[in-house]
């Protein structure tokens, strides 16, 4: 069979891609970057939001027995729209499928797509959903609940909020999910292919029972191994939907005022037909996490919590210390220390101040420099730590014996910055 699945890049469009070639499927794989072409793989370059119309498909669909539609995006950026790439564009290709007479059309929406639609996500996606039950196809569209997958990255946000000591969580926790494995939804969709529905049928991807979000959590937790109880402390949905409108400009963040009402709202559903098409009960949410992929997933799951917190921690002590030695801490008194380390007067003041607005310029690059620059960061942070340890110790070492620990703590502040500058990735090559 050839099959056509846009969104091939994608979580599920990849995930699917990859089980159907092993099925021995020819795949096109569409997407903005399709990657390269080999046995039974064609790679078919297509951007959804500039809208590729019915005819442009008609071209593409030539020999296609069957198309699976599984573009879709969780926030807009830029001309990537709700609007262009879960509706406009899978209107127009479905109208080709149409006109090609294609045997079979999938289409992933998502549950919630439905009559009680609110967010501009979930309309989208209906728009989608009802043209495609009014024209003459043999279609099935399918609509998963949460997807959990361990590259995903809702997956690890999810994994992330298990692995926290405590979680601030709207309501509670109290809203109801029904999470279904990357690996179902995939399974599902291989099924429907292999034994296409007479007609129409929209059918819920769900896990076997809704779980309220706490439990789903706490799930996560005990499969990741986190040690200790996930410990909830409930947040008003006020301040809930504030801050997700706050991290929606975050880049990078899946948090935003669209998802913070998904979420609120929850979804469930029957898993009675999604289990009848895969011949089995979906995987529960205990059964997400395998023992053999938990140690490193909980290894990214606490990093991930973690090592952004330590960033700001650092950045934060940086700016703090330059602001106190612009005249918090008694200049004289500061001028003095410096005096035992042999400078005085002008060159004195200079060291002290050039050294407060380098403090403060090195707090303020940690957590706002470009990519390029942050390896660049730490090791500037890391010299200049050194440096001082070193000079405090030749000229002032009754500090390495204050009850506070002046200078000690400099070595878990060095073990710190050396953590996050490993953690950075590479550099990219040139050309």
């Amino acid at each position: 069979m050839r099959v056509l699945v846009t969104g091939a890049s994608g979580l599920i469009g990849g995930a699917l891609a990859e089980a159907l070639l092993r099925e021995g499927h020819e795949v096109i794989c569409a997407a903005r970057r399709p990657g390269p072409a080999h046995a039974r793989r064609i790679p078919l370059t297509v951007d959804f939001a500039g809208v590729p119309s019915e005819v442009w498909w008609l071209a593409h669909l030539v020999g296609v027995d069957a198309v699976i539609n599984a573009v879709g995006i969780l926030r807009e950026q830029g001309v990537q729209t709700f609007a262009a790439l879960h509706a406009q564009a899978p209107i127009e290709l479905f109208k080709a499928c149409a006109a090609a007479q294609v045997g079979v059309v999938v289409q992933v929406s998502a549950l919630g797509a439905d009559g009680a639609a609110q967010s501009r996500y979930h309309l989208s996606k209906k728009a989608a959903d009802d043209e495609l039950r009014a024209l003459p196809l043999r279609a099935a569209i399918v609509q998963p609940s949460l997807v959990y997958a361990p590259v995903g990255a809702s997956a690890g946000l999810f994994n992330q909020m298990a692995a926290l000591p405590v979680a601030g969580l709207p309501l509670g926790g109290a809203m109801l999910v029904q999470p279904a494995h990357l690996g179902d939804v995939v399974d599902g969709i291989v099924a429907l292919l292999r034994d296409p529905p007479a007609q129409q049928r929209t059918i819920a991807f769900v896990g076997p029972e809704a779980l309220t979000l706490r439990e789903y959590l706490c799930e996560l937790r005990r499969a990741l191994g986190v040690a200790g109880p996930l410990r909830v402390v409930p947040v008003p949905e006020f301040a809930f939907r504030w801050a997700a409108a706050v991290a929606g400009h975050i880049p990078g963040s899946s948090l935003d005022t669209e998802t913070a009402g998904m979420l609120l709202r929850g979804n469930t559903a029957s898993a009675e037909t999604f289990a009848r098409l895969l011949g089995r009960s979906p995987r529960p949410a205990s059964g997400f996490i395998s023992p053999t992929e938990a140690p490193a997933l909980r290894a990214q799951a606490v990093l991930g919590v973690w090592l952004p917190a330590m960033r700001w921690a650092i950045a934060l002590l940086w700016i703090w210390t330059g602001i106190v030695s612009l005249g918090l801490y008694p200049v004289q008194d500061s001028l003095a220390l410096l005096g035992r380390v042999g400078l005085e007067g002008v060159p004195a003041q200079l060291a002290l101040y050039g050294a407060a607005v380098l403090d403060l310029a090195l707090g303020v690059l940690t957590v706002a420099a470009p990519g390029r620059w942050r390896r660049a960061v730490w090791v500037a942070q890391f010299v200049l730590i050194g440096a001082y340890t070193v000079l405090i110790s030749i000229f002032l070492p009754e500090y390495w014996l204050h009850p506070y620990g002046p200078i000690s703590k400099n070595l878990p502040l060095i073990v710190a910055i050396g953590l996050l500058w490993t953690w950075e990735p590479a550099p990219a090559k040139a050309g």
